[in-house]
């Protein structure tokens, strides 16, 4: 058993994190699961959270949206729309992002707004925020 685990986090533009770590815990669509090395092979959908890496020197948070991990061979592989590190959330850009989301919502009632979409605009900017409150 390794006593490591091999991470890629990926978007469709980059490669965003590569990083050896103790343990990998990730918003899963059916609830948060942590990976440590020596896990069995797992498929699984992610929603819409954080993602928290612990390390030997800490912990580090992600903001991630939906899409997949693939746990194999104390490799795990995070299949993302977008992520981002703490540390590299633009925190007024996120705060607007809430605004509007908010603001579309509150306007539900005249039927031009796609409820929706709104919903998970706000709950990617709640998201992001509460990463971004735990840089080191």
């Amino acid at each position: 058993m390794a006593e490591r685990l091999k991470l890629d986090i990926v978007s469709p533009d980059k490669l965003v994190l590569s990083d050896e770590v103790d343990e990998v815990v990730a918003p899963g669509s059916e609830g948060e699961f942590g990976v440590l090395p020596g896990h069995l092979a797992l498929l699984a959908t992610l929603d819409i959270g954080e993602l928290t890496l612990r390390k030997s020197s800490g912990f580090e948070h992600v903001f991630v949206s939906s899409g997949y991990a693939e746990v194999l061979n104390d490799k795990v592989t995070i299949l993302v729309e977008s992520a981002e590190n703490s540390r590299d959330i633009d925190v007024n850009r996120a705060q607007a992002a809430k605004s509007r989301a908010e603001d579309r919502l509150s306007r539900t009632h005249d039927g031009s707004i796609d409820v929706a979409r709104a919903e998970v605009a706000l709950k990617r900017a709640l998201h992001r925020l509460e990463v971004a409150r735990k840089v080191h």
